[in-house]
């Protein structure tokens, strides 16, 4: 009988937990650079705070800059992650987040060109990125390690 009395209170403490929203990816956060011979790119993001991390990119080869771009992670008024990036003085596109764990992060927008998938994740000390199209064609991926580490 007691397992009857417990088995409610287990369901509603387990619901709560489900409709729990994704905590922003804090371990995203820092300086983040690779290089190539000549090529290079670097990655920075904002600790989390007030529903948002603040980010920003950018590549080039040597002492030619030939990518930026502005980006957050922020959580909407229904309580979901989106990914937000402004590339190169174009317009806004947003990603909503499909995924989202202790060490990784994927975000789609199924309208927009490319990419259409955006995925984030550590390995160790290693912040890896990923765009693709939905099915995973046409995938670039990017391995960054921490700036000074």
């Amino acid at each position: 009988m007691r397992f009857l009395f417990l088995l409610p209170l287990a369901m509603a403490s387990s619901i709560a937990v489900a409709n729990t929203p994704a905590p922003l990816p804090d371990w995203m956060t820092g300086a983040w650079e690779k290089s190539d011979g000549a090529k290079w790119a670097d990655e920075y993001w904002t600790p989390p705070r007030a529903g948002m991390m603040i980010g920003a990119s950018r590549s080039g080869e040597g002492e030619m800059l030939e990518f930026w771009e502005h980006m957050r992670i922020e959580r909407g008024p229904d309580g979901k992650l989106a990914f937000v990036a402004i590339a190169a003085d174009q317009q806004p596109v947003r990603f909503g987040a499909v995924r989202a764990g202790q060490t990784e992060i994927i975000f789609e927008n199924p309208d927009h060109d490319y990419p259409q998938r955006i995925r984030y994740w550590r390995e160790g000390d290693i912040l890896k990125a990923e765009i693709s199209l939905l099915d995973g064609s046409k995938a670039v991926q990017f391995l960054f390690n921490r700036m000074g580490g």
